[in-house]
């Protein structure tokens, strides 16, 4: 009965995991989760205020479609400042989140057949998307040993005919991977050389730990005009519920993004907009300070996460995850289990059952030999969560 797209799509095992926590803990049950992909910072109180004034201008009624245009400035203003990027406001679609963004562009661009580049390990939903407007996911590995850069010769070797987007990821979730400046300029030419689109998700650009985020639609004219930027309010104003994502990229691009959102959601929140324009707008104090205590409890649980027997995870240079090697862990079981440790999906299931630690597996991710933590959370929970692993570990066979 159903479509015959929702054979392959697979569920967000992020929330998956998020809400099997939550049903632990209606039961009683203690439950430390690294899973959120979210801040745990509340938003700003400057941001709070700007969408009560905006409800008490009466400011809740529709918009145009691609947001309200004081939205759409500040976005222009806000990539020329932090970017280096010229953009007008008719250049920019603003959707309920960068999620939604993505997904405007798979049904813009993308036809049954098409080939999308996605980096490995990547964002769970860049595959699923593309498979859902019949597109082809084509994962090209990037190595540990590197800190997860970016291949461009893997890349380049992947090009088929049929290929038509790249889509970049930094900082990277799941790794927290920043790509060096050297293979942007390698993916810039070959974009260019054998005219690709690329999707350069930046929504973690304000946690950058190492270096400088780089936006690859800075390399050149020609990079920007194949390029699509997409950022959003949830991740550096700890937004994520506000539910407000941005592009930016070709006026014809957007505006076909823009019919795309008219037929499906129409505009993001009024009020949620007005309170965007503030976040972009205003004083960047908060940012900075939010992404200090991420850089710091960064170093807090991978150390920790080095101390774990069977455990290796290389240092992110960015966003709010560490992805954890686990494959030292397989083979090894329980006293008295019946089968031993096999994936990410077993030592998820064994840290939820035996150490109350949910961790989100890697295999959704590109990666087996994985789990991802999120550290977007305190540092007591961080020390007693790599306390319960290290305990549970420790009685393994």
């Amino acid at each position: 009965m159903l479509a015959d797209r929702l054979k392959t799509l697979a569920p967000s095992s992020t929330l998956a995991v998020q809400a099997k926590a939550r049903a632990l803990r209606a039961q009683g049950i203690d439950v430390i989760s690294f899973g959120a992909g979210e801040p745990d910072f509340d938003t700003p109180e400057r941001i709070k205020e700007a969408a009560v004034q905006a409800m008490r201008r009466g400011q809740t009624k529709y918009t145009e479609v691609a947001g309200i245009p004081e939205l759409r400035l500040a976005v222009c203003q806000k990539l020329q400042r932090d970017n280096g990027l010229d953009y007008r406001p008719d250049e920019v679609l603003v959707s309920c989140g960068a999620k939604h963004a993505l997904f405007n562009l798979a049904v813009a661009l993308l036809d049954p057949g098409d080939e999308v580049l996605v980096p490995s390990p990547y964002w769970v939903s860049y595959p699923e998307q593309a498979r859902l407007v019949g597109a082809r996911p084509v994962a090209v590995e990037t190595k540990e040993a590197t800190g997860f850069d970016l291949d461009p010769a893997g890349l380049r070797a992947a090009v088929t005919p049929r290929t038509k987007v790249i889509v970049l990821n930094s900082p990277n979730n799941p790794t927290g991977a920043v790509f060096s400046p050297a293979t942007l300029e390698a993916v810039a030419r070959l974009a260019v050389e054998r005219r690709l689109f690329v999707v350069s998700d930046e929504c973690y650009e304000a946690l950058t730990f190492e270096g400088r985020h780089v936006s690859i639609a800075a390399q050149a004219p020609e990079v920007k005009a194949r390029t699509l930027v997409v950022n959003t309010c949830s991740k550096a104003y700890a937004m994520t519920g506000w539910r407000i994502g941005y592009a930016a990229g070709p006026r014809e691009l957007i505006r076909a993004m823009t019919d795309v959102q008219s037929q499906v959601t129409s505009n993001p929140s009024s009020v949620a907009q007005w309170a965007a324009v503030e976040a972009l707008s205003g004083p960047q104090a908060d940012v900075a300070s939010m992404a200090a205590e991420f850089d710091r409890r960064r170093r807090l649980i991978v150390a920790g996460l080095n101390a774990l027997p069977g455990v290796a995870c290389v240092m992110p240079k960015g966003a709010f995850y560490a992805f954890a090697n686990v494959s030292g862990l397989f083979g090894r079981s329980m006293k008295g289990a019946s089968a031993p440790l096999r994936g990410s999906v077993d030592v998820a299931a064994f840290l939820l059952e035996q150490a109350r630690v949910a961790v989100v597996p890697g295999v959704d991710f590109g990666s087996d030999a994985h789990v991802r933590l999120s550290y977007a959370t305190s540092d007591k929970l961080i020390r007693e969560g790599l306390a319960r692993m290290s305990a549970a570990i420790r009685e393994l066979l």
